[in-house]
């Protein structure tokens, strides 16, 4: 097996071929383009066995990731955290885009269950809507800060109402008000009103195409007591296929709830709190755990149940979000089972 690591940039992607005992074949550099992608592909064409490692950096490689997929390559993803071992390993020190290259081809030949790579499909769009729907509350809520101090400086008893700003009724009342006031303080909130109304259409309509989304893909997972639609969808769009996870432990280490394993010696069994792992998955699992915290779904009973163990409601809360994590794998891989049963197999490189 011939690996080839790949250093991309803006402009540039850099490629090294080692052999299966990490000795360099070969170099090339290209313009990141497609008549560049291929190229890289002809000029492999003269190792047998090939397999290309990128680097999970998705918008450096996700051009050059799908050319390769289209011409029949095969290509896994490199996580950047296995970056600083293999090059501290490295037989050249220094820095350079060859070695940053031959460093990911060799982090591929010792982790060989890293996953493979495939073509786009439904959960690329839900993660797509997803981190776009993200943006703009993120827009919206900074807007809507700025816009109370614009009307607690035009009329401190101006009321607001808690999350008002969200709706398109308040909204429609404030630009009413602020037509007893002139002056550039009165001008700059009401184009920040009317933008904040706009954003608040937006993601009304992102959230529904979400919705219908998510229930096409993943029913089973939106049955569970707690999860809505954009919780499902970021956990959709941030697992990118549960097929790549071999069982519920490897899942729960991606989703950070699976605890940290610190003991040596007599201190057998001692974990602490696993603060990596995909954080927006995690916070996900902690929105259904609180949901289910309050009264929807066993979660209730669950909790109850640990602090009369003498957990404290923190403590309790993690432990529920590593049951979760378990339901969410089962879910996933019910709805998978069941997408292929109906579809065609979508063909992957070999």
């Amino acid at each position: 097996m011939v690996m080839i690591g790949t250093d991309s940039h803006k402009r540039t992607h850099t490629v090294v071929a080692v052999d299966d005992v990490g000795r360099r074949l070969g170099v090339k550099t290209v313009r990141t383009n497609s008549e560049g992608h291929f190229e890289v592909v002809r000029w492999s064409a003269q190792f047998d066995e090939v397999a290309f490692a990128l680097e999970d950096c998705r918008h450096l490689t996700r051009r050059l990731e799908a050319d390769l997929l289209a011409a029949g390559c095969r290509v896994v993803r490199v996580p950047t955290k296995l970056m600083a071992g293999a090059r501290r390993a490295a037989r050249e020190p220094g820095k350079s885009d060859p070695i940053d290259a031959e460093a990911v081809a060799l982090a591929a030949l010792r982790h060989p269950d890293l996953p493979v790579a495939e073509l786009d499909g439904p959960a690329r769009e839900v993660k797509l809507l997803s981190d776009h729907r993200h943006d703009l509350v993120v827009q919206r809520t900074r807007i809507a800060s700025q816009i109370r101090w614009y009307l607690h400086e035009l009329d401190p008893d101006l009321a607001i109402p808690s999350r008002g700003l969200k709706r398109h009724c308040v909204v429609a009342e404030l630009l009413v008000e602020l037509d007893r006031f002139d002056g550039m303080v009165a001008r700059l909130a009401r184009n920040l009103l009317s933008r904040c109304d706009e954003l608040n259409h937006q993601i009304n309509a992102l959230e529904a195409e979400l919705r219908k989304l998510v229930g096409a893909i993943a029913p089973s997972l939106l049955d569970i007591p707690g999860c809505g639609a954009l919780s499902a969808a970021v956990i959709i769009g941030e697992t990118a296929g549960v097929h790549r996870f071999r069982n519920k432990d490897a899942f729960a280490r991606f989703t950070g709830t699976a605890p940290v394993p610190v003991w040596s010696g007599a201190s057998k069994g001692k974990v602490r709190l696993n603060r990596g792992g995909n954080r927006a998955t995690n916070c996900a699992l902690h929105m259904i755990a609180v949901t289910q915290a309050r009264g929807i779904g066993p979660g209730h009973a669950y909790i109850t149940k640990q602090l009369t163990r003498g957990k404290d409601k923190t403590a309790a809360l993690r432990l529920l979000r590593r049951r979760l994590s378990d339901s969410v794998f089962a879910a996933l891989r019910a709805d998978q089972q069941q997408d292929t049963k109906t579809t065609p197999p979508v063909a992957i490189a070999a």
